[in-house]
């Protein structure tokens, strides 16, 4: 597990707040179309930013199961949403709900998807708790579209190498058709949204990556320090230059319960 300092907690606040991760947010948002009542599992739901906005969608007549597997980011959800009645935090896995069966009408997965070694065993799970004719909605990265530049890029495969190793599935967007069929969902359907990084903003996805995974890299021991330092400076240097580059494609998948 990564420790983070206070400065750079709030800088990765502000990232997930930033437009970016908003635009990101509202993507699953609009795929999913809450409407007034809805009764909608937040499948890793993280610090609750978008359960926040789903207990707002579907008023006080519906209910939103936020649930997640990690005490400490339930505890930022809960502290993010409180006064918000409609919300019920849950603590379990995907795999495993405890939600009765054919109990919500909607779920919602923001990049959890990926760093699940088995596919098939949460969307098991999701077709049980799902009513009939419910819908799923399923975002996550490709993270085989991840382009970054570097005039070193021998080292930057090495640190690219290394950020890879943070996910079990690095493509789940380009195979999740097929599992969701056979988890007894159709009507598959996906929409791109893609992320081009041609400056460091402060607030944006490119900002926010290079802090995890400097940190990543470091904390794991995949690359010695003084590469990650001085890949670090170089993207620094390039950002200033105006040079720049770094693009990555996130893809939601909507489905129905059959």
């Amino acid at each position: 597990m990564l420790q983070f300092d206070e400065k750079t907690t709030r800088l990765l606040d502000d990232a997930y707040a930033g437009a970016d991760f908003s635009r990101r947010r509202r993507a699953s948002f609009d795929a999913l179309e809450p409407a007034t009542g809805d009764v909608i599992l937040d499948l890793g739901c993280g610090n609750g930013l978008l359960t926040l906005d789903l207990s707002r969608a579907v008023g006080p007549s519906g209910r939103i199961v936020a649930l997640d597997a990690s005490d400490d980011m339930l505890k930022s959800a809960r502290d993010r949403c409180r006064g918000r009645d409609n919300i019920a935090f849950v603590e379990a896995t995907a795999q495993a709900s405890g939600l009765p069966d054919a109990s919500v009408d909607k779920v919602v997965s923001l990049q959890v998807f990926e760093y699940f070694d088995d596919l098939d065993g949460p969307l098991a799970e999701l077709a049980r708790v799902m009513k009939p004719g419910g819908r799923l909605v399923i975002g996550d990265m490709l993270w085989d579209t991840f382009v970054w530049h570097s005039d070193n890029p021998d080292r930057m495969d090495q640190m690219i190498g290394a950020w890879a190793r943070h996910v079990s599935h690095d493509a789940v967007p380009r195979v999740l058709p097929r599992h969701l069929q056979e988890a007894g969902f159709g009507k598959a359907r996906a929409t791109a949204v893609p992320f081009l990084d041609t400056q460091l903003k402060p607030d944006g996805l490119a900002n926010m990556t290079m802090m995890l995974l400097e940190a990543y890299a470091t904390h794991n021991k995949l690359v010695e320090a003084s590469v990650v330092e001085a890949w670090r400076e170089e993207q620094l240097a390039l950002a200033r230059q105006g040079r720049f580059f770094m693009h990555l494609l996130h893809v939601v998948w909507t489905a129905e319960r059959l």
